[in-house]
C-alpha cells in the first residue's frame, strides 16, 4: 500500500485507536528488545524494585502486584540471567532477600538508556518526561 495513503489514513484514526496501537507497536519493539537481553516485563519490574536494595521475595511480588509463585519464577529466570541472587536474610531463616546484582543493574541501566533515547523505542517522542508526564495523566484521572 502506499505510504502517503496510509498516513492519510491513520490521520482519520479517533485517538482511542492511535493510543491502542502506538501501545502494541511499543510493546512489541520492547519485548524483541527485553528478549535479547533475556529480560521481560515482569523481570525489569522486579529489577527496577531491587535496585535501591535487598527486598523480601514477598515484597518484590508485592510491589509487582503478583503472587509469590509468579514471583519465584521470575526471580529464578532472573537468577539464572545473572542479573539477581537470592540469600536466605540473616535476621529470619524463613525469608529470602533478593539482591540486584552488577550485570542486573548495567541491563536496567541499558534498559531505561535504550527506552528513553532509542528511536526504535520511545526515542523519536519528543519531550519525553512530557510524554510520561501526559501517560500517566490519562491512566490516573479518575
Amino acid at each position: 500500500m502506499n505510504p502517503d495513503k496510509v498516513r492519510a489514513d491513520i490521520r482519520s484514526w479517533p485517538t482511542g485507536r492511535l493510543l491502542s496501537m502506538a501501545a502494541r507497536v511499543v510493546e512489541g519493539r520492547f519485548d524483541d528488545f527485553l528478549a535479547a537481553r533475556d529480560l521481560t516485563h515482569a523481570g525489569l519490574i522486579a529489577l527496577h524494585h531491587v535496585a535501591d536494595g535487598p527486598l523480601a521475595q514477598r515484597q518484590v511480588a508485592t510491589l509487582c502486584r503478583v503472587t509469590d509463585q509468579t514471583m519465584s519464577r521470575t526471580i529464578e529466570r532472573l537468577g539464572r540471567a545473572g542479573y539477581v541472587e537470592r540469600r536466605t536474610d540473616e535476621h529470619d531463616r524463613r525469608r529470602v532477600l533478593v539482591r540486584i546484582t552488577p550485570t542486573g543493574r548495567e541491563a536496567l541501566a541499558a534498559v531505561r538508556h535504550e527506552e528513553r533515547n532509542s528511536e526504535n523505542l520511545l526515542g523519536a517522542v519528543e519531550e519525553y518526561e512530557h510524554f510520561r508526564d501526559q501517560l500517566i495523566k490519562l491512566i490516573t484521572v479518575t
